[in-house]
Parts: structure tokens; C-alpha cells; sequence
């Protein structure tokens, strides 16, 4: 099968699921069960927008909740100040685009090596999480949006029909636009790899040296890979924000690291095994978390551990090389000897 059969292929099944999600799981779980699906669609589209920095690019952002802070917060300034949720969407999203573009030039075409690029990453996430925290008080407001310090921003308006601020979705209708984002976004990635564009960046991330002597654009290449990351993240952001609201905890070292963990363990290079992996998680630490005396991230370190010392590469590489060994192979017949002349 060719590449771009086996990619329709991967879009039809995750559009089956979507749909199946769509339109079961309203109707089946409760509000609160259901609001939790709606974060979990969230994260698990910010864990989608690492694996495909880090799968496609070989970029590990260790600051993708940078962008997905700058996502909500700029969704609910401009929500507030507008009275539009709809009307906040393309604001936030270009918030967190141009924050990713203007920090991915100034590592790529600053020839940041990959360690300090973590590390860059990183360090602005912490900084943007202390800022946050040090807003509180009436001066600290960006037209009518006061950022509310370490309290966030709990007024966030909700989304609309565009045009029609009076009337917010309900939570049914965010779950099915967290779906459909996490369906969209992840359709796209596999599109974009398809292109010239997205072939030349897993060039450079298997060999960036040899692309470059090949006459590849390796800086630009890179920069386009994050930015598109850095605009994923926002949008969870966005959708985050329509679920639970704005506070400084987008930015906290917490969900920073549980990104990497979600990759990690879904598989690098891969983009179904993180999105399942996050879900996997967090479900598993919510039921860590009703037990009494536990702690949740002493549980999810525990299963980072595991994960890197029995399966490195990651759970869905790891089920499928399983697989492949388990299909009967197709051997081709072996070709009769033919007797040399006498």
C-alpha cells in the first residue's frame, strides 16, 4: 500500500471513531464524565501537537504548553473584551502561531543546539507560569479582561454560534467541537506529511546534515514543523479554556512534563499512540486520585519508567512490530535449483 492509500486509510478509521464518539458519548455519560472527555479531547490534541514536532521534526519542546496557554488566555481576553466566543477563536490562535514563530527563529536560525533548545523551551513555559501568577490586582487587565493572577481568568466567556453571543454551545456541543478539532488537526498532520513540505522535514530530522548538503532549507523546514505544533497547541488551548477555564496552571511545569510523557509513551514518531496514551493516563490518574493517601504523579513517574525501560520505543511501535510477528509470513517460493550442465 502507498503512502498517501495508507494515510486515507488512518483518516477513515479516526473518522469512523469521531463520528462513533460523536454520537454515542453525548447521550451516554453523565455532565461530569463528559466535561472530563472534553479536557481529555484537549490534552490529547496538545499531546498530538508534540508528536508531530517531535515525530515529524525531531524537535523535543519541552515549552509545547507555552502556546497552549497562550492559546486560552488570548481566547479569554479577547473573549471577554469582544463578547464573542467565536469571534475569540482566530485572536488566540494567531496569539499562539506567532509566539511559536517568533521563538522558533530565534532557535533554528539562531543555530540553537538541541539540548539548549529544551532548555529555551522550557525556561519561557516557566516564565510565562510565574507571570501568570503575578497578575493579580485592577492593573494588571488588557481592556475589560482582568488576568486575575494565580486565580486565572474564571469568567472565560464560552463558546457561540458565530454571530450569536447570546446563545453558548452546551457542553455536549464543546465535546463535539473538541472531536472534531482533535479529528481535524489530526487529518491535517497526515495530510502535510504527504506533501513535499512534510517529506523534506522527516528527511531532515532522520539526517540533517545530509538535507542540508542536498541544498534543504533546513532552518526553514524546522521552523514550519513548530510553528504548526506551536498553532495545534493553541487550539487545545482554546478548547481547554471552553471546558474548565483560564488559570496559570496552563503553563505549569506539571502538564509540561506530562506532555513528554504522553509521547513517550505512545511512541515517538507516531501520532495515534500519544493521543491514547494521554487519554490512558489521565484516566488512570483521575481513578489514582479517588484513592486515598495516593499520589497521581507518583503513579504516572512509575509508569515513565516502565514505559522507558520495557518498551523504549513506545507502546503502539511495540504492539505492531508484535503483530507483524505474529501474521503468518509471506514468503516467496523458493526457486528451483536449476543442475549445471554436465
Amino acid at each position: 500500500m502507498t503512502d498517501a492509500g495508507r494515510a486515507g486509510l488512518h483518516i477513515a478509521v479516526a473518522a469512523a471513531l469521531a463520528v462513533a464518539a460523536v454520537l454515542v458519548l453525548p447521550g451516554a455519560l453523565e455532565l461530569f464524565a463528559l466535561i472530563n472527555a472534553t479536557v481529555w479531547a484537549a490534552m490529547a490534541l496538545l499531546a498530538l501537537s508534540l508528536a508531530f514536532a517531535w515525530g515529524a521534526g525531531g524537535i523535543l519542546c519541552f515549552g509545547q504548553t507555552a502556546f497552549f496557554g497562550l492559546g486560552g488566555y488570548a481566547y479569554a481576553v479577547a473573549g471577554i473584551n469582544f463578547g464573542d466566543g467565536a469571534l475569540a477563536v482566530l485572536p488566540a490562535l494567531t496569539v499562539a502561531t506567532l509566539a511559536a514563530a517568533a521563538l522558533g527563529w530565534v532557535m533554528f536560525y539562531g543555530r540553537v543546539g538541541d539540548v539548549y533548545m529544551g532548555v529555551i523551551t522550557l525556561t519561557v513555559t516557566l516564565i510565562l507560569f510565574k507571570f501568570a501568577n503575578s497578575t493579580a490586582g485592577e492593573q494588571w487587565r488588557i481592556g475589560a479582561a482582568a488576568l486575575g493572577g494565580f486565580n486565572g481568568i474564571p469568567q472565560t466567556p464560552p463558546l457561540n454560534w458565530p454571530g450569536d453571543p447570546a446563545n453558548p454551545l452546551t457542553p455536549e456541543q464543546v465535546f463535539v467541537v473538541a472531536v472534531l478539532c482533535l479529528f481535524g488537526c489530526y487529518a491535517a498532520v497526515k495530510l502535510v506529511l504527504l506533501t513535499r513540505f512534510g517529506r523534506v522535514a522527516v528527511a531532515i530530522k532522520e539526517n540533517e546534515l545530509r538535507a542540508e548538503l542536498l541544498g534543504y532549507d533546513v532552518r526553514a523546514h524546522r521552523l514550519g514543523v513548530f510553528t504548526i505544533g506551536g498553532a495545534m497547541a493553541g487550539l487545545a488551548g482554546v478548547v481547554f479554556a471552553n471546558c474548565v477555564f483560564v488559570s496559570p496552571s496552563m503553563f505549569s511545569l506539571a502538564y509540561a512534563g506530562q506532555v513528554v510523557i504522553w509521547v513517550l509513551v505512545g511512541g515517538v514518531g507516531t501520532y495515534v499512540g500519544p493521543m491514547a496514551a494521554c487519554v490512558a493516563l489521565q484516566a488512570l490518574a483521575s481513578w489514582a486520585g479517588t484513592v486515598p493517601g495516593f499520589d497521581p504523579n507518583l503513579l504516572l513517574g512509575g509508569v515513565l519508567l516502565a514505559a522507558v525501560l520495557a518498551v523504549p520505543r513506545g507502546l503502539l511501535p511495540t504492539a505492531q512490530d508484535l503483530l507483524g510477528r505474529l501474521r503468518p509470513s509471506r514468503r516467496r517460493p523458493a526457486e528451483p535449483k536449476i543442475a549445471p550442465a554436465e
